[in-house]
């Protein structure tokens, strides 16, 4: 009797995917264990230390979900860094110079960011130009605007908006972890309004990904644009409202990272881009689309937080380190992602 053709192949209980997930987390634990090893003494070990990577980093969280979103269905978005300069920028102007409230210049953000998604979307989903000159010209045309409204440092203080202060300055303590001062003092760690934002979205996102139609088709669309048009999905309408949602959180991401900075300038969150890239790329989702979760560009915002934290530590390393430890990570996983790729084609 012969035995069927799929019982001659061995029994996979993890395919490359998540694989790479996996190895995404054992890197950051081995390079948050490295740190806690040599800087134990300067602080490393405290919960502080470890929650601080999820307050500094709120609004990168949120820029890279909707960038990973994008990558998903095999585009890209570069004008993120620069959306959320001119975010910054509008919330410290609107509120210093116009004199609205917060909340108003909250809701003009994020329809900045409604809109500025809408445009990006139409012309990579029905016009069908190119993500990358089209997100281009968003990033020159952001960068612009945010001279345009002012080519001054602008602070917010609670004399500029109290409300926006008081949030930004809101702090939600943990009843544990805490560390002794040199008055005898205890210290409770605490996360702040930014950080429940980044987590709210990032579960958002993930349960959007996996329980939904849009996400199933973000991954369809990602995997094979000639297939998923076959099987009745909407190809144009699903590159659209990825990219809205991209801006969309972005736009949350600007305001995590001003209620972190309090500040708006011309050159903020240069780089931006690139940093929620090698997120979502280190944290396993696909250039070519179809490959990708939240979970693991988490991951990658957390590795590349840890080793800022470790030069920053450090103290004589020089700050371009953590650019250059990043782009060899990010070679490293393109290395494996292309590897995973080809023994997956072998064993089709």
């Amino acid at each position: 009797m012969k035995k069927p053709a799929n019982a001659l192949k061995p029994h996979k209980s993890m395919n490359s995917n998540t694989l790479l997930l996996y190895i995404t987390i054992v890197l950051f634990i081995l390079l948050y264990a490295a740190g806690c090893l040599v800087y134990g003494d300067r602080g490393f070990t405290n919960l502080q230390t470890f929650l601080n990577l999820f307050r500094t980093n709120a609004g990168l969280i949120c820029v890279a979900c909707g960038i990973t979103c994008v990558m998903l269905t095999g585009g890209i978005d570069i004008s993120v860094g620069s959306l959320v300069a001119l975010d910054c920028m509008l919330l410290a102007y609107g509120m210093s110079v116009w004199g609205l409230s917060a909340p108003v210049m909250i809701l003009i953000v994020l329809a900045v960011g409604l809109v500025f998604g809408l445009v990006q979307g139409i012309c990579v989903g029905y016009l069908q130009i190119q993500p990358f000159i089209v997100t281009m010209a968003g990033l020159f045309f952001a960068r612009g605007m945010v001279s345009v409204i002012s080519t001054e440092q602008l602070a917010i203080t609670a004399d500029v908006n109290q409300t926006f202060y008081d949030m930004a300055s809101f702090r939600i303590s943990l009843p544990f972890g805490g560390t002794v001062n040199r008055a005898g003092k205890v210290i409770l760690p605490y996360i702040g309004i930014g950080v429940v934002i980044a987590l709210v979205v990032l579960v958002l996102v993930f349960l959007m990904l996996r329980y939904t139609k849009f996400g199933r088709s973000l991954y369809a669309v990602g995997g094979n644009e000639q297939s998923a048009a076959m099987m009745g999905l909407d190809v144009k309408r699903t590159k659209l409202k990825a990219y809205v949602l991209c801006s969309l959180l972005c736009s949350i991401g600007g305001i995590c990272y001003c209620m972190n900075t309090m500040m708006a300038s011309t050159t903020q969150a240069t780089g931006m881009e690139m940093d929620a890239i090698s997120s979502a790329v280190i944290g396993g989702t696909l250039l070519t689309g179809g490959v990708g979760n939240v979970i693991g560009t988490l991951f990658g915002v957390l590795i590349n937080g840890t080793i800022s934290t470790i030069v920053l530590t450090n103290g004589k390393l020089a700050s371009s380190w953590p650019n250059i430890l990043t782009a060899v990570l990010l070679c490293f996983f393109i290395v494996l992602q292309s590897i995973f790729a080809r023994l997956k084609e072998k064993n089709k």
